[in-house]
């Protein structure tokens, strides 16, 4: 069993950036395809990134392509997530997510869930 516990979310003003981490425990996750999903008030959770196992396939939704960068290092068994230029609309929860899949694109993919970071971008 796998768990995952995000960190480095907060407030932040827009235009900022932030580095979101994903520690893993009991499990490596070198053995699985990571990525982030994120919940805003009032929608529906998605995805934003995803990294495969090899890293040879890496997605990222259209909300934040070009300004974030999904990065894993096996070694630390932490995956990360650095989101640049922050605009208030990326304010949400969120949650990394590890799959056996090739990439986990929606909810039903995901094996393991964290349990969520907030992050609050305020203009």
């Amino acid at each position: 069993q796998v768990q995952l516990v995000e960190s480095g979310g907060g407030s932040v003003q827009s235009g900022g950036s932030l580095k979101l981490s994903c520690a893993a425990s009991g499990g490596n996750v070198s053995n699985y395809a990571m990525g982030w999903f994120r919940q805003a008030p009032g929608k529906e959770r998605k995805m934003i990134t995803a990294i495969s196992k090899s890293e040879r396939t890496i997605l990222y939704d259209d909300s934040v392509r070009g300004r974030s960068t999904i990065s894993r290092d096996n070694a630390k068994n932490t995956v990360y997530l650095q989101i640049n230029s922050l605009k208030p609309e990326d304010t949400a929860v969120y949650y990394c997510v590890a799959t056996t899949r090739v990439v986990a694109t929606q909810e039903i993919e995901v094996d393991y869930w964290g349990q969520g970071t907030q992050v609050t971008v305020s203009s």
